[in-house]
């Protein structure tokens, strides 16, 4: 392999690149709160049926989801200036940091990925479930909090911690609008080294663990959330 690859190098550039994950955490964490307050308005939108912010509703979902994650953050960066412009009467890049703009894209989308997972939880539970709430005296909204929402939780989490780690991965696109997180990082070290194999082998296994990390947590809370494997359910 000669000058190609060097051990040396791989675990040198790790040691430089591994602090840069945190940026990329901070992507995740943001866009899955704020993701999450979006997709359950839109979801209550849909479960609803509410007139004309259900067709809305709809038409961004399928917006979301039939356009790559890498347009709709460009879209984002380069639009979003345009819009404020005129009301903020500022240049907003000039003011707010990259990051910022990669915030509110995947925002955005996981607002939509997942409230079309919170509907689809919500549907799964039986109708049943609400009759059962209704013959005992309950509102639509106490058996929503009290009935529906466990069950629908338990059904979301499998496809939740999917979503989160196809969050992951995506949130690496973020260093196209100029935000350094570990691909950022990497793709310095390789036009200043003039090596960036070792550095982008890197952040693949940077990946790889933390992929594992995420779907590991999220076996574990299926596991303890899986009635049907025998726990004990209590009355």
């Amino acid at each position: 392999m000669g000058d190609l690859f060097q051990w040396s190098r791989l675990f040198q550039n790790f040691r430089i690149i591994i602090p840069f994950i945190t940026v990329t955490f901070r992507i995740v964490v943001y866009a899955t709160v704020f993701g999450l307050i979006i997709a359950l308005a839109l979801a209550l939108v849909r479960i609803k049926k509410i007139p004309v912010l259900y067709q809305i509703s709809n038409l961004y979902i399928s917006f979301m989801r039939g356009t790559p994650m890498l347009l709709q953050l460009l879209l984002v960066y380069y639009g979003l200036p345009i819009i404020l412009e005129p009301v903020v009467h500022i240049d907003v890049t000039r003011v707010w940091d990259s990051i910022i703009f990669a915030y509110v894209t995947f925002s955005f989308n996981q607002g939509a990925f997942l409230s079309s997972i919170i509907y689809s939880a919500v549907k799964a539970v039986s109708i049943g479930q609400f009759e059962a709430g209704y013959s005992v005296g309950l509102t639509w909204w106490q058996t929503f909090r009290r009935i529906i929402v466990p069950q629908a939780v338990r059904i979301a989490l499998p496809p939740f911690g999917s979503d989160l780690v196809g969050l992951f991965q995506n949130a690496s696109l973020v260093f196209s609008i100029g935000v350094i997180d570990v691909m950022g990082r990497a793709k310095t070290i390789g036009t200043s080294s003039g090596h960036v194999f070792e550095a982008y082998l890197d952040v693949a296994v940077i990946f790889i663990l933390c992929s594992l990390i995420i779907r590991g947590i999220s076996s574990c809370c299926n596991k303890k959330l899986d009635y049907s494997a025998g726990k004990e359910v209590r009355e």
